[in-house]
């Protein structure tokens, strides 16, 4: 039973140190990258890489002790590497504003060709899309230069602000849910007659 057990332990202790080995010779990842793997509830920081496991801290601030072995078996996201991060937006306009569109995507793409923190050598497109149920709706779908998380933000909101400023200087407008109510004025017109007959107890 004791030498099962060692075998045991030292079938992960060989598990792990493999592990170990892989990730320094394969170098998915570094200490300082952020990864995250599809397969399990595993995302943070790398910390530190040891022969037996990985510490990765998560971005509310706990500490993950990852076995090596583990990376042998999942697939891992380094978003870390990534050269380029996506804008990617769908914006409706109201259905009054239809005659309005093609100027308004022919106007959004040129500010998107000309801005200095969007990578006009990457895919980018600016098309009308889809008649929504109460809009018209267009897509904005574009790559930054920087891949730093808080820079993005600040990009993709200063095109957002934009393309709102762009929708406005036509004279249109954004589209929220709406409900249009018809009735009827024949059938509300008998409506009203038959409620001055109801004779009242």
């Amino acid at each position: 039973m004791g030498g099962l057990i060692v075998g045991l332990a030292a079938k992960d202790l060989l598990s792990n140190f493999f592990g170990g080995m892989m990730i320094y010779f394969d170098r998915p990842f570094k200490v300082g990258d952020w990864i995250r793997s599809p397969d399990r509830a595993i995302e943070g920081t790398v910390e530190r890489i040891g022969w037996r496991m990985t510490i990765i801290r998560t971005f509310d601030r706990r500490p993950l002790y990852v076995p090596n072995s583990v990376f042998s078996n999942i697939v891992v996201e380094n978003p870390s590497r990534m050269l380029n991060r996506r804008i990617y937006e769908k914006i409706g306009l109201r259905y009054d504003d239809g005659g309005k569109m093609e100027a308004i995507v022919d106007d959004v793409k040129r500010m998107l060709e000309n801005h200095k923190d969007i990578d006009s050598q990457q895919t980018l497109m600016v098309n009308f899309d889809t008649f929504g149920p109460s809009s018209l709706n267009f897509f904005i779908y574009s790559f930054t230069k920087t891949v730093n998380w808080a820079r993005y933000h600040e990009v993709k909101q200063d095109v957002l602000l934009q393309v709102m400023g762009i929708i406005k200087n036509h004279g249109a407008d954004i589209a929220y849910p709406t409900q249009t109510l018809k009735i009827d004025p024949i059938t509300m017109a008998n409506d009203e007659a038959q409620s001055k007959h109801i004779i009242q107890p």
